[in-house]
């Protein structure tokens, strides 16, 4: 009866207001990148554009498409953030079903437990991590973006936590039945655990599609940059050349638009992959919350 009284109705629509407005602000900036890069290059420049683009073109976007470039860090920042969802998956199930076991199955699992919250809460720092990478020879290499954050933590607890809380006669059953870990867990706990790791494994791929700074760090070939670093280096470093800027087209075409395509391109893979997952999302979201 609580859902009827006077102040539960309205904290629900302070709270319908509240997201809606958190909503709105997250969705504004897209739309006005979006209508600047469908502009023409004085409005543009003029900054007059915002929320509808004034003088509709697409030349921005067929300058973006037909930029080699561009395509090649398009095609790095895929690469990084398949691979790095890949092994990093691999890696967190594979550690957080081991972990979620207790002491007598896996023995010294607390010095386990304990050396990953300490990796998380203290890291070796830049430089280290910087001399690390270049004599293991990674330099310039895919691996150089995918090894170092493999592994999340935090992530890692939460998968742990969602195998913990799957019932102990599950897997009881299936050691009686003659399986062994490793069939134990790919027939029984991965496809009961899909809400946990299609949040897990969405989280993964927007942390690799977004991270540009382990990029201009490792890689010193511009044209083996992902996308994001790609993106930073012409946005806030404000370095063009990188596009390979024609003068007599950069005269009908403003620099702000094909930076505005470049970035509303850029969303475009993680807004594709995001309905997909979003069922997912209520109950994986919750996981670990609920303690016994």
């Amino acid at each position: 009866m609580y859902h009827k009284t006077t102040g539960y109705k309205a904290f629900s629509v302070f709270n319908y207001i509240l997201l809606a407005l958190i909503c709105i602000t997250c969705i504004i900036p897209l739309v006005h990148i979006l209508a600047v890069s469908l502009s023409a290059s004085a409005p543009a420049n003029a900054n007059l554009v915002k929320l509808w683009p004034i003088g509709l073109n697409f030349d921005a976007y067929a300058k973006t498409l037909n930029n080699d470039n561009f395509h090649n860090a398009l095609f790095v920042g895929l690469k990084r953030t398949a691979l790095g969802t890949v092994v990093g998956m691999s890696l967190m199930i594979l550690a957080g079903y081991a972990l979620s076991k207790d002491e007598p199955v896996f023995k010294s699992r607390s010095i386990y437990t304990w050396y990953f919250l300490f990796t998380m809460l203290f890291s070796g720092g830049i430089v280290p991590s910087y001399m690390l990478i270049r004599n293991l020879d990674l330099m310039n290499s895919i691996w150089a973006l995918v090894l170092p954050g493999a592994i999340n933590v935090f992530n890692m607890v939460l998968l742990m936590n969602f195998f913990r809380a799957v019932p102990k006669e599950l897997e009881e059953a299936s050691l009686i039945d003659g399986a062994g870990q490793f069939r134990t867990l790919w027939s029984i706990f991965l496809p009961i655990s899909m809400p946990a790791l299609a949040t897990i494994s969405l989280f993964t791929m927007v942390t690799h599609w977004n991270s540009w700074f382990d990029g201009l760090l490792y890689i010193t070939d511009y044209r083996k940059y992902p996308l994001s670093t790609f993106l930073q280096t012409i946005i806030v470093q404000q370095d063009f050349n990188k596009i390979n800027p024609d003068v007599n087209e950069l005269k009908h075409i403003s620099q702000r638009t094909v930076k505005s395509a470049q970035i509303f391109i850029g969303t475009l893979p993680i807004l594709l992959v995001y309905p997909f997952l979003q069922r997912y999302f209520v109950k994986g979201i919750i996981l670990g919350a609920v303690k016994e």
